[in-house]
Order: structure tokens, then C-alpha cells, then sequence
């Protein structure tokens, strides 16, 4: 198989879809891979690296769509990259479609057959392509947060971590998954108080095991989010239902009652946002003020520490990319259920049923779709 790796456009995206190592294990397994030039220039990942793993290097992004079977990318293609896509191709990166029905109607406009990282699943139930994100998300979650709530950036001029006779930051973790637990070890390093507010006991439970009684822990009801909410100095939104789109956790008179100078970051954005002021924002502008509250809504967090991000992804995205190229979407899917519920659009339909239900758009049963 054909494998292209185009540069990343989005704003501030400096992540790239393969690494040499990666490309070096596909060529080893009889493919050829496509690197558009300077993909990977920004984090160290020359086009000399790429050659020197067997790849070849385009001039442009149309030439590597144009040539590829299969498209590896990392995040979900923008406009003027819609019409380079094509029916007999396969896409493989993020594309958090159920808030974003312009992309969804892209894909199925142009037929190509798109998977999927953040709905390919494991045996655990957990979402291994996603994960590695996550990690980075929820760690920075506290840094950009700490940093948020400075003075000079809209914050209420306050340290995380406090110091002797001046009490810690309270922040709030909205989600006990691998975001939460994240930005909660973060900020229990950084000696803020922290409360993880979660719907299912059982999580509590492993958490309040993993971190004893430095770790606070809420039952997720209306109740409890509001009064924690109201009295927290950085709430870390980080709630996530697979392919389908957030709940909205806060409301807008929760956020109007908040600290003025309090700081939200809203890891959720990617999916539509579980705070009903987040609207998403960019590296280059990442945050903005909604009734004295700061908002940070950045839609692709990971990609500010774009060396490590890669490389972590990379780790959990190669062995799905060589399936696809051995074997071929359909019957790697056929082997491979975790790796089908990564099939979010085929040939113009729609098939992920959590994408399809809230963008109310009809979908083909996954079974149906992989039918020869």
C-alpha cells in the first residue's frame, strides 16, 4: 500500500502523522510511504530523517493526497483539504465529527472511507488511540491553568500551589478518565487542592485509592458540580462520551456566579465543549473572558508540545496503521472489532451511531458495512 503523510495546516498544529521509526517499520513490511516535505521540520523530524527511513518526500500536499491509498494524518483535514480526498481512499486520524457536521458532509461528499483515532477502541473498553492525547491533555490542562490564572492573563493573580500561610488554588476536575486523572496528579504535585467529580463510583473508588486523602472525590450531581464549581479557582472540563458529542456540565448563570478572575479549561472543546460558554479557540489565541471568568477552549492542546505528542501518538497508532496496509481496511476490520468502531464514514454514509444521533444524520450499521 501507497501510504501518505501530509503536513499539518491547522492553526498552530505541529504534530505530524508518522515518525521516521514508524515509516521505517512500514517499508520494512513491503509499503512505501509519501511524506509531504517539512512535515515533521518544526519538531526536529527532517525530510534527510524520513529519506533515511525509506520514505519519499513530496513538494505539496496535493501530490501526497494524489498518490496515496491510504492518508495518515493527525488532525481531522481542513477546508482546502477536502477536495483533495478521494473514494477509493482510506483516512486515518482524529476527527471528532459529532460537533462538526461541515466535516461530516465533506467526508461523505467526498466518499472516502475515514477511521476514526478517537472511536477505535480495546479490550478494556478503554480508547487506545485517543490515551496518549489525553495524557498530554490533562498535564497541560494545569500548566496552561496555572498560568491562566495570573494577572497578566485575565486570572485572579493566583498561585496553584499557594505557599506557607497562604492556602492552594481549589480546582476542580470535571471527569475521573485519563484527562482527569491527569491534570489531577498535576495539580496535586503543584499542591493545589483537588476534587475529581465522576459518575461512576468505582472510578472514585480507584482514584481515592491511587492518591489517599490528598485526592478529593464528589459524585457527579447537578448539585455537587454547582457548589464545587462556584468555589473553585480553575475547573478542568474533562468529560468525554466516544464520538458523540459532550455534555454541557456548567451553564452559563453558573458561570456568571463564579470568582471573578477564575479560570476554565475546556479539554472536552474537541467534542463541542461541556462548559455552555466554551466556544474554541487557538495557539495563537487561546483564551477570552465570559463574565470575568477566563475560558481556555484550544482544539488541539496536544499540539503546543507537538515532539512528545507525536512520538506518543505514534506509539499507539502504528499497529492499526500496518493492519490497514496489510491487509486492507475491510478484512483488518473483520479481524479486529476495537479497530471497525473506528469506522466513522464509508463510501458516503455515515456509520458511527453516536456521530449519526447527534448530528441526526442516518447511518449504516457497522455490520452492514463491512459486508463484501
Amino acid at each position: 500500500m501507497r501510504i501518505g503523510v501530509p503536513r499539518e495546516i491547522k492553526n498552530n498544529e505541529y504534530r505530524v502523522g508518522m515518525t521516521p521509526a514508524s515509516v521505517r517499520e512500514l517499508v520494512h513490511h513491503g509499503h512505501s510511504v509519501l511524506v509531504e516535505t517539512n512535515a515533521g521540520h518544526a519538531i526536529g523530524l527532517d525530510d534527510a530523517h524520513y529519506v533515511a527511513a525509506g520514505a519519499q518526500v513530496a513538494p505539496d500536499a496535493p501530490s501526497v493526497f494524489a498518490a496515496a491509498d491510504m492518508i495518515v494524518k493527525v488532525k481531522e483535514p481542513q477546508a482546502s483539504e477536502f477536495g483533495l480526498l478521494r473514494r477509493d481512499q482510506i483516512l486515518f486520524t482524529y476527527l471528532h465529527l459529532a460537533p462538526d457536521r461541515k466535516q461530516t458532509r465533506a467526508l461523505m461528499d467526498a466518499g472516502v472511507t475515514a477511521i476514526a483515532y478517537e472511536t477505535v477502541t480495546d479490550a478494556r473498553g478503554g480508547l487506545p488511540l485517543l490515551a496518549p492525547m489525553s495524557m498530554v491533555a490533562g498535564r497541560m490542562a494545569i500548566q496552561v491553568g496555572a498560568h491562566a490564572l495570573e494577572i497578566r492573563q485575565g486570572g485572579r493573580g493566583q498561585l496553584l500551589g499557594g505557599v506557607p500561610g497562604v492556602p492552594p488554588a481549589h480546582v476542580v476536575v470535571l471527569g475521573g478518565g485519563v484527562v482527569g486523572t491527569n491534570a489531577a496528579r498535576m495539580a496535586l504535585g503543584l499542591d493545589a487542592q483537588v476534587t475529581v467529580v465522576d459518575k461512576s463510583l468505582a472510578r472514585l473508588y480507584d482514584l481515592a485509592m491511587q492518591y489517599g486523602p490528598a485526592l478529593r472525590t464528589a459524585y457527579a450531581t447537578i448539585d455537587a458540580i454547582e457548589e464545587l464549581v462556584l468555589q473553585a479557582d480553575l475547573v478542568v472540563g474533562a468529560v468525554l462520551v466516544p464520538g458523540a458529542a459532550a455534555p454541557r456540565l456548567v451553564t452559563a448563570e453558573q458561570v456568571k456566579r463564579m470568582k471573578r478572575g477564575a479560570v476554565m479549561v475546556d479539554v472536552s472543546i474537541d467534542q463541542g465543549g461541556c462548559f455552555e460558554t466554551s466556544r474554541p479557540t487557538t495557539h495563537a489565541d487561546p483564551t477570552y473572558v465570559v463574565d470575568g471568568v477566563v475560558h481556555y477552549c484550544v482544539t488541539n492542546m496536544p499540539g503546543a508540545v507537538a515532539r512528545t505528542s507525536t512520538f506518543a501518538l505514534n506509539n499507539a497508532t502504528l499497529p492499526f496503521i500496518q493492519a490497514l496496509a496489510d491487509k486492507g481496511w475491510r478484512q483488518a476490520m473483520r479481524d479486529d472489532a476495537h479497530l471497525a468502531n473506528g469506522l466513522n464514514v464509508l463510501q458516503g454514509r455515515l456509520i458511527n451511531p453516536a456521530v449519526a444521533e447527534a448530528l441526526a444524520i442516518d447511518h449504516l450499521p457497522l455490520a452492514r458495512a463491512l459486508e463484501s
